[in-house]
């Protein structure tokens, strides 16, 4: 098992615990194993097979915990894991989708109504039933109607990141069988990066068919076999992903891998386009028509395909029939951003706040990484939950980066920084003369989220023209899969970032990956610079950067486009100005 898949398994523990209204100390336990497992850059299960006894050095991983790794990778299963669903019915795992919903409001709908399905729950909110029941009222049974489609959905498709951890390992098991592969790709949405993933397709070039499929039937993690032919195989994995794999003949692999990579989209306008040449374009290739003649002209690479329509290779990420066709006809793609040119990261959090690192931890991480400069930004007041700074303790900490500046002169440029809350009534979290003292000031909205559009817009405009702001953090608000984005008016956000020249931020969590790609094309079309932060809470949280930068490509954004992709006397003068 990857880390991502042990970190999941640990958070369904707690919910189920939770749900169960355990010992809250466990459910805590677990929550905090997932956080350090999943920030974690080596591999739990090379810890395994190494030396296991190290797990239990990791933060927050004991003796009891770093077992269940232990059993987790050597069996794919966890026996306590296995014991709690027999006890709670699967489809209650349902109602934990719910923006809002945790796992102790869940239990009362199922203990005091017997709800177990999202569709058993509408009906319930429909009849006014939920209302009725102790914490929860008219307005939230509304909130939980408003959000069912959301729910229904949400459980369909996992993160980027976690396809990504999955594929690697596919990747991996498969190039080390006893069958020769001349090649192996990865399509689908996963290649074209989206921020979610509902399925994995691998193709391969083997001379060897039936062993490749032994081999991909030996996968560890495999839960059952969906389909098994001649050319094609489907297998369904314990965490529910499918993956389907296809064995292709090498003159036809450009035009497979094109083809199932996709988008639907773009496909459609690239087969018009075939054939109003007089060619057809599919899987196994690109084909010349006369009549009832079809001869084959190329698709053993993708190159070869596009040539074929007077255009050059576009990448998988720009694939969502938007603007790529236009740049490609005019010769004009864009050079798409790479991690290896971002030189700053300004977001990233230290045990000052609800961080896990020290400040000279994160400083030394960052050296490590290549970094030119980062910000320090710790929470402001506001964030109680997170011990956010006030106004003495945000001085004591800036104090404290003058002093160790000196160290790391020459390695390192250190802001002082904050993410300053915008206040639910409007206004910053700190006052003006603080704010003021800063370096990097990052406005961000935690609270008041389901406040109407108007008032959410207002309290972002009012935090745009405030003198010592410099960007807006996570600009919308959104959690992948687990809440939508609070209502604003993206529009008066861009007209007002750009009058007061002000940066919007691409948060590279991949839970977050927020800005959304189209709102990130939108703030490039008005000039806004885009900073892409990895809201680091760690060490290893620094390494989300790469998913930002995925996210960043989908957008069609170049390194002139991102703020942080500066070296550091060129973002200085963008900060002076």
């Amino acid at each position: 098992m990857n880390n991502a898949q042990i970190a999941a398994i640990f958070e369904l523990l707690a919910d189920l615990l939770e749900f169960q209204s355990s010992n809250p100390f466990r459910i805590r336990s677990y929550r905090n194993s997932a956080r350090v497992i999943s920030d974690l850059s080596e591999s739990i299960a090379t810890i395994v097979a190494e030396s296991p006894q190290q797990l239990t050095k990791l933060d927050g991983i004991g003796k009891s915990l770093a077992e269940k790794c232990v059993t987790l990778v050597e069996t794919g299963s966890l026996p306590q894991l296995d014991e709690l669903r027999q006890k709670i019915p699967e489809t209650v795992l349902q109602l934990l989708r719910i923006p809002g919903m945790g796992p102790k409001k869940a239990a009362v709908l199922y203990q005091e109504l017997h709800i177990k399905s999202l569709d058993e729950l509408k009906i319930a909110c429909e009849t006014g039933q939920v209302r009725k029941l102790s914490g929860f009222g008219e307005k939230t049974e509304q909130a939980i109607l408003a959000n069912l489609e959301f729910a229904a959905t949400a459980g369909d498709r996992i993160y980027w990141s976690e396809a990504d951890a999955v594929a690697s390992d596919i990747r991996q098991f498969l190039l080390e069988g006893p069958a020769k592969l001349e090649q192996l790709e990865l399509a689908g949405s996963y290649r074209r990066c989206k921020e979610t993933i509902g399925d994995l397709d691998i193709l391969i070039v083997s001379q060897e068919p039936d062993a490749v499929m032994d081999r991909f039937a030996a996968y560890p993690s495999l839960r059952d076999t969906i389909v098994r032919g001649g050319t094609k195989m489907s297998i369904r994995l314990q965490s529910g992903l499918q993956v389907d794999l296809r064995l292709v003949p090498e003159e036809s692999f450009g035009a497979a891998l094109q083809y199932f990579t996709g988008s639907k989209e773009h496909n459609v306008e690239l087969r018009g386009r075939a054939k109003s040449r007089g060619l057809k374009i599919n899987e196994w290739g690109v084909y010349r028509i006369d009549g009832e003649e079809e001869t084959y002209i190329a698709g053993q690479t993708e190159e070869d395909v596009y040539q074929t329509l007077e255009l050059p290779w576009i990448p998988p990420e720009l694939r969502e029939c938007r603007q790529e066709f236009l740049w490609a006809e005019k010769n004009n793609l864009p050079e798409l951003l790479t991690l290896s040119e971002i030189r700053g990261d300004l977001h990233m959090h230290t045990t000052w706040t609800d961080g896990r690192a020290s400040l000279r931890q994160m400083i030394d991480a960052a050296i490590t990484r290549g970094l030119e400069y980062i910000a320090i930004t710790d929470h402001s007041q506001r964030v109680t939950m997170a011990n956010g700074l006030n106004s003495v303790r945000a001085r004591e900490q800036w104090d404290e980066i003058d002093r160790i500046r000196p160290e790391f002169e020459g390695r390192i440029h250190i802001l002082k920084g904050i993410e300053c809350d915008i206040l639910e009534k409007g206004g910053m979290d700190l006052p003006d003369d603080v704010l003021a003292e800063a370096d990097w000031v990052l406005a961000a909205i935690h609270y008041g989220q389901k406040q109407p559009r108007q008032q959410i817009t207002d309290r972002l405009l009012g935090a745009i023209e405030h003198p010592s702001v410099n960007a807006v953090a996570h600009p919308t608000g959104r959690l992948i899969n687990r809440r939508e984005a609070y209502d604003v008016d993206m529009d008066a956000v861009f007209s007002a970032c750009k009058q007061h020249g002000k940066m919007l931020e691409l948060n590279a969590n991949p839970l977050r990956l927020d800005l959304h790609d189209t709102h990130c094309q939108a703030a490039v079309q008005h000039q806004i610079p885009i900073v892409i932060n990895t809201d680091a809470h760690s060490v290893e949280g620094l390494d989300v950067m790469r998913f930002g930068i995925l996210q960043a490509r989908r957008a069609g954004l170049t390194s002139q486009h991102v703020a942080n992709a500066c070296c550091w006397s060129d973002f200085s003068a963008q900060l002076r100005a």
